[in-house]
């Protein structure tokens, strides 16, 4: 894995009378084989930065680097994978799951240069996201919500990436399923050693997975540090806001461990 460096990047979209900048001079660093997460409510900036990241949002200002290189954003393969909040929408409603994730597996092995078996691969994929191999001949719309978002991990798990950047990826699944991801996530972790920008609105999560804290706010990174400094010895207003609005009864972190 490798390290992921945000170099005072903005994004900014329209013109300049009429625009919006939706993320405005961010520094952030993702240290290699740790989990950061990025926190902040909706319109925060934080997907955006993840997008800009893989090349979905162009850059007005600043530099993304991975390991003190700039980031290729073109080419077969990317170092920098995503999974989306909506695991739908890199799953071909026609395909099956195996087909899905075997597009995403080199062809070759990049260390040895050997022809890689994508059967045999995706059976370990579907293994390492604690899925049954034999969902490979499912289609998307057989498998739960659930299923569909490991499944968008274990796609991105399979092109070998330097880094992953998880988008709200358990946003939109009931709070007993979320806990189930999460431990995977936390898994992978210590299986893998994974780089990872894990972002999220909610603060429960974000606090059970990433080692450091990064929360976001209209724009600009306003709060950065150690996971258990920002929890326990929050600086800004708004982060002691977030804090604040995490009620027990939906933490899915009280049901994951």
């Amino acid at each position: 894995m490798s390290e992921l460096r945000f170099d005072c990047v903005s994004v900014h979209y329209g013109t300049r009378r009429r625009g919006t900048t939706a993320v405005d001079d961010v520094s952030l660093t993702v240290p290699s084989g740790e989990i950061v997460g990025l926190v902040g409510e909706s319109g925060s900036g934080k997907s955006t930065l993840g997008r800009a990241a893989v090349g979905l949002a162009p850059l007005s200002a600043g530099r993304i680097l991975l390991d003190d290189e700039p980031v290729p954003l073109r080419g077969r393969d990317r170092p920098i994978q995503m999974v989306f909040q909506d695991p739908s929408s890199c799953l071909d409603p026609r395909m099956t799951v195996g087909a899905s994730m075997a597009e995403t597996v080199p062809r070759r092995d990049r260390t040895t240069g050997a022809t890689v078996n994508r059967a045999k691969e995706v059976a370990r994929l579907l293994d390492l996201v604690e899925l049954d191999a034999d969902l490979a001949a499912a289609y998307p719309s057989q498998l739960s919500g659930g299923q569909r978002q490991r499944i968008g991990l274990a796609r991105a798990l399979g092109a070998r990436p330097d880094v992953v950047i998880a988008d709200e990826i358990t946003s939109a699944l009931d709070v007993s399923v979320q806990g189930t991801v999460l431990n995977l996530i936390r898994d992978l972790q210590r299986e893998l050693s994974i780089s990872m920008l894990f972002i999220s609105h909610n603060l429960a999560v974000v606090r059970y997975v990433a080692s450091s804290i990064a929360v976001m706010y209209r724009g600009h990174i306003v709060e950065y540090g150690p996971a258990e400094e920002i929890l326990t010895n929050p600086q800004q207003p708004y982060t002691q806001e977030l804090l604040a609005a995490i009620p027990d009864s939906v933490d899915p972190t009280r049901r994951a461990s």
